[in-house]
């Protein structure tokens, strides 16, 4: 198992996985949206390979604005993390949320911070499991204005 900093020839691996993450997002989409953060200096794609075949990512970045529990600015922030099925209950989830804690870091975040979808427990339970401590819960709405 190998962890590294996405770079851009990894982009289709990495929308491969972020498909299997966000269904709902097409793959230009993604492919725009991840090479960006590639590019930025306020996100980083990680991405995890078991010999040649990537089998997991994580997405962080730098947010600057209010983030539910937190006291400071800029705090890191995870994304999203996905490891694929068939390899999971190996650590890699750990292991990937390591390597964005530890970026969030040298850039200068005292906090890092994440969430879940209302009613995803496997996501609940990994971020419990990680050390995270729950911080609020919200249910959003919005409404179009005529």
């Amino acid at each position: 198992m190998a962890i590294r900093k996405a770079e851009k020839g990894d982009i289709e691996s990495v929308v491969s996985l972020g498909v299997l993450l966000w269904g709902d997002h097409g793959k230009e989409d993604l492919r725009r949206e991840f090479s960006r953060l590639i590019a930025s200096d306020d996100g980083c794609i990680f991405v995890m390979f078991e010999g040649e075949a990537p089998v997991g990512f994580a997405q962080c970045q730098l947010r600057h604005d209010y983030v539910e529990g937190t006291e400071s600015s800029p705090v890191g922030y995870l994304e999203g993390i996905f490891v694929k099925e068939e390899v999971r209950r190996k650590g890699y989830g750990g292991e990937l949320l390591r390597v964005c804690e530890k970026w969030a870091g040298e850039k200068g975040c005292t906090e890092f911070a994440s969430d879940c979808e209302f009613g995803n427990e496997d996501s609940f339970n990994f971020h419990m499991a990680m050390g995270f401590a729950e911080a609020n819960r919200v249910i959003c709405f919005s409404k179009e204005l005529h």
